[in-house]
């Protein structure tokens, strides 16, 4: 599992940034974050061929570190999503 060795979000510029062992430097504005939440409701919506809405102002506001991944906490007080690292990584390569 490629883990990042350090993650850090900036409040002003709204972006989460995930620094990779391999010295990759990946940035997910906080919206897109949300729009991809992998939580059972988001992921239905998506099933069902709805976009998740997230407004381009929503901001992250906190994360908890889990050992594969990280939850996210969203100011329009969405938070059930925890975003596996893998899950992450691929979100810099499409």
């Amino acid at each position: 599992m490629n883990v990042p060795r350090e993650i850090a979000t900036d409040t002003v510029d709204r972006v989460l940034t995930l620094r990779w062992p391999d010295r990759r430097e990946q940035r997910i504005a906080h919206a897109e974050l949300r729009r991809a939440c992998a939580c059972a409701e988001c992921r239905r919506i998506r099933l069902d061929g709805h976009v998740v809405g997230a407004s381009p102002d929503v901001a992250l506001i906190d994360m908890h570190m889990m050992g594969y991944g990280v939850q996210l906490i969203f100011s329009d007080g969405h938070a059930r999503g925890i975003y596996p690292w893998r899950y992450l990584e691929q979100m810099g390569l499409m």
